[in-house]
């Protein structure tokens, strides 16, 4: 009798176990929140996949984020530099997308044209490796400009070494 009751309880306890799937809930320490110190290392830059040295760019951003699942999380930026913009997670790596009006100056010393910025990172250790729940970020500031801009048909396209750090 009572290898018969054991039997049926393992049972039991398979097909419980094959039956309920996993749990999957959001990660919320996957959000970004705090104030950071960003960093676009000029001494790095490439333009048009040149290396060609720019300023290099420090500033301050308040970072306020919410995840709806684990990698996917939307948010504000606030940057000590005046602009805010829009920042979102897509499998694990961060996007921050901006336009800066009158990025391009033409050599008629009139004429401007915009560029699309765009901040990419994702969380790594003191290697520089890929690692989840870091306090550092690393990635690239990308800055790309209108084709045919000061009648050049190539867009000029600016790219950085970029790191973010959280201060508070």
């Amino acid at each position: 009798m009572r290898v018969l009751a054991l039997a049926s309880m393992t049972v039991v306890i398979a097909l419980v176990h094959i039956s309920c799937p996993p749990t999957v809930r959001a990660d919320t320490a996957g959000a970004l929140n705090g104030t950071y110190r960003a960093s676009s290392l000029g001494f790095q830059a490439k333009t048009n996949s040149r290396f060609e040295q720019q300023a290099t760019v420090r500033s301050t951003w308040t970072i306020q984020t919410t995840c709806s699942l684990a990698d996917l999380c939307a948010g504000t930026v606030t940057s000590d530099q005046g602009w805010t913009a829009e920042v979102r997670n897509m499998a694990g790596q961060w996007f921050v997308r901006r336009t800066l009006p009158d990025w391009m100056k033409c050599p008629d010393g009139v004429t401007t044209y915009p560029g699309q910025q765009i901040f990419k990172f994702y969380p790594v250790d003191e290697e520089g490796q890929a690692v989840r729940n870091s306090q550092t970020w690393a990635g690239w500031d990308e800055t790309t400009g209108v084709s045919g801009a000061c009648g050049r048909n190539l867009q000029t396209q600016i790219t950085m070494p970029f790191r973010l750090d959280q201060t508070a």
